[in-house]
């Protein structure tokens, strides 16, 4: 029979993701709209962004926090055309995102010296098989598999080369071993349920060592331009931006942070998204219809949690238009790329109770979906 409660909010997405519980754009802190964002007020409200944000994730004295443009793509690009080149690269690609990184390494920035460890959807490459004397570039989190890195023991803590780490859905999710990490780029999109446009940089002082003694051979676009005379320009990261931001995407994040601090700060939001996926897990454990992608349970994403069916592709695309349709799920497609499947967002935007909610629905779907 079909359900007859529904989620209270029904946005899944993985991205941009579902809106903080309570959320109300009226609310927003926004006497900043209209003014320069080079004015003493957006100047201030940018730096107190950067300044939130260092301290809810608890970084190490000296790591710098800057807002740049173009979501974690452009963070991550950043990063990329700034820093590479003086040392071999070890590039892990286990999903889209991270294929995406080989190609601008190996095609747009035609470096040579470049090691792909790459693994299949579910999969994690060999993490020990991974050269510390090289720069390493790696997701955390992959976004479009639901496969992550386990912890950072991986990680060598006298590495020579740099760390660079996609966190774009791992971010205020997951722990992350910040002194293992010389550069980690995300979207306050993805866990915070921030609007988009915008990314975020951090840099640990091993890399604005390495920006400050190493020019790249290749022009740079004046968005990417983080020196200036050999020295870090240091007003990014105290948020004299690169571009003119959205001042409103700024109060909907500083909104965000504050929500964030009420839940008891990054240490609350990964206990909300555990509870959910363990929600997801009983769910997969009680039904042989279901699975993870991801193989190995130490890999499974507590964010992004994609899954397959025994159905076939155009079931898979009729269960999820029948949960559209019936106002329970919405843009719970698994990525272009990625198998066929779903993917169910479990970040702390999102209430548990949601995600029990959706479950006998998912039931329903899979029944109505394949009983022909």
């Amino acid at each position: 029979m079909q359900p007859h409660v529904k989620p209270a909010n029904p946005n899944f997405s993985s991205g941009p993701c579902s809106k903080r519980p309570g959320y109300d754009v009226s609310k927003l802190s926004l006497d900043v709209l209209g003014r320069s964002h080079r004015s003493s007020l957006g100047k201030a409200m940018l730096e107190k962004a950067c300044v939130e944000t260092a301290e809810l994730l608890g970084l190490p004295q000296g790591y710098r926090v800057g807002i740049v443009p173009g979501s974690d793509t452009g963070a991550v690009e950043m990063a990329l055309w700034s820093l590479l080149g003086p040392r071999p690269i070890d590039v892990l690609a286990w999903e889209s995102f991270g294929s995406g990184w080989v190609t601008d390494i190996t095609k747009q920035l035609k470096l040579k010296d470049v090691r792909v460890l790459q693994a299949d959807y579910g999969y994690l490459p060999d993490l020990t098989s991974v050269d510390f004397s090289h720069d390493v570039v790696f997701t955390w989190n992959g976004t479009t598999s639901g496969v992550k890195v386990p912890n950072g023991d991986w990680i060598r803590d006298d590495r020579e080369g740099l760390t660079i780490c996609d966190a774009t859905s791992a971010v205020f999710a997951m722990e992350m071993p910040w002194s293992k990490l010389d550069v980690v780029t995300f979207s306050w999109q993805k866990v915070l349920g921030g609007e988009g446009a915008h990314g975020v940089l951090v840099l640990s002082p091993r890399a604005v060592e390495r920006l400050e003694s190493y020019t790249p051979p290749w022009p740079m676009p004046k968005l990417f331009r983080m020196t200036k005379g050999g020295k870090l320009e240091e007003g990014i990261f105290r948020g004299e931006t690169i571009n003119t931001p959205s001042m409103l995407c700024v109060a909907d994040y500083i909104d965000a942070l504050s929500w964030l601090r009420s839940i008891g700060g990054t240490a609350g939001a990964i206990k909300k998204s555990l509870e959910s996926l363990r929600v997801l897990q009983d769910f997969v454990a009680e039904n042989d219809w279901i699975e993870f992608l991801a193989k190995d349970p130490a890999t499974l994403s507590n964010t992004s949690v994609c899954f397959t069916l025994k159905a076939t592709p155009d079931q898979v695309k009729a269960l999820i238009k029948l949960l559209e349709k019936e106002g329970v799920a919405y843009d719970i497609g698994a990525y272009r790329d990625a198998p066929p499947g779903i993917r169910i967002w479990c970040g702390a935007t999102v209430d548990t109770a949601d995600i029990k909610a959706l479950l006998p629905w998912l039931t329903w779907a899979y029944q109505q979906v394949t009983a022909a």
